[in-house]
């Protein structure tokens, strides 16, 4: 292997492994409230009535301010507009809001909106005077899991520093990915539907990533350590802000990536990611 792709591999070695982001249960809570809990602070049984049960009425229109979305906040919270789309049926609004946020919170899945928001409708629901029956909703939010959200879990699961590498090799061997990805899928709940969809998926970007990995390598290293000897102090100031990395990353998206790490793709950009890895070996070199 050529000294650069050397440098590369090093560099993918001794960078710190990029970790997933944790789910924000504060901003998960947050975006369901603005489809589940309008008006609670007039009405306890809010909770209950737009996402629990039906048993428990209708929910009261009097008084009901508009959610409030100013600053960063708005990110965050389920729009007006966007509410006019929501189910009127407690179970599916839910199903609804959670396929909703989950879009807007990254790294959440259909497990942490149950087990932080299912008690709080369970509250809300005895203010109604009603149980609930939380268990067989939280069956149907997990159930609804979408292929992207399967893929991207997996995906993300797979390419872990544990098991398979960005690069894939350590499952060049079918035995190897198989053992990972079987890991990975019994983890990943309410994606039995698509599994065998994405195992082809990612065993097609497996054996791309073998076969071209040398190529790639020396490409993407080649064109980066070009510019950093060409542009030294450049690349001391990209260093400082880190934004040296953040445009391989986007090169790398753009010019490497199926889905140029688009939403609901975020594996692609943790691949990229970790493929600019070797900027932080550099960096640290500079100093």
């Amino acid at each position: 292997m050529k000294n650069h792709n050397l440098f590369l591999v090093m560099g993918l070695f001794v960078a710190p492994h990029l970790a997933f982001g944790a789910c924000s249960t504060a901003n998960l809570t947050r975006c369901l409230d603005s489809v589940c809990a309008i008006n609670i602070g007039a009405n306890a049984a809010a909770r209950c009535q737009y996402c629990g049960s039906a048993s428990a009425g209708e929910p009261s229109t009097a008084g009901v301010m508009k959610n409030i979305t100013a600053g960063n906040a708005a990110k965050y919270t389920i729009s007006d507009k966007e509410l006019k789309k929501a189910p009127k049926d407690p179970g599916q609004r839910y199903i609804w809001a959670t396929e909703q946020c989950l879009k807007k919170v990254k790294d959440c899945t259909g497990e942490d909106v149950s087990d932080n928001y299912d008690s709080l409708i369970e509250q809300s629901c005895k203010a109604a005077g009603i149980a609930a029956d939380m268990a067989s909703l939280s069956k149907k939010v997990n159930k609804e899991k979408k292929k992207p959200a399967c893929e991207s879990e997996i995906s993300a699961c797979v390419i872990d520093a544990k098991r398979c590498l960005a690069d894939y090799r350590n499952c060049e061997s079918d035995a190897n990915f198989d053992k990972y990805f079987s890991e990975c899928t019994v983890a990943a709940t309410g994606c039995d539907t698509y599994v065998s969809e994405i195992r082809s998926t990612l065993i097609s970007a497996r054996d791309a990533a073998v076969k071209n990995a040398d190529l790639a390598l020396q490409n993407i290293v080649a064109a980066y350590q070009t510019a950093r000897k060409q542009k030294l102090a450049g690349t001391q100031q990209s260093c400082k802000d880190k934004s040296g990395k953040r445009n391989c990353v986007a090169a790398v998206c753009e010019n490497n990536m199926k889905h140029k790490c688009a939403e609901g793709f975020e594996y692609e950009t943790t691949l990229a990611e970790q493929l600019c890895g070797f900027y932080d070996t550099a960096c640290g070199r500079l100093k």
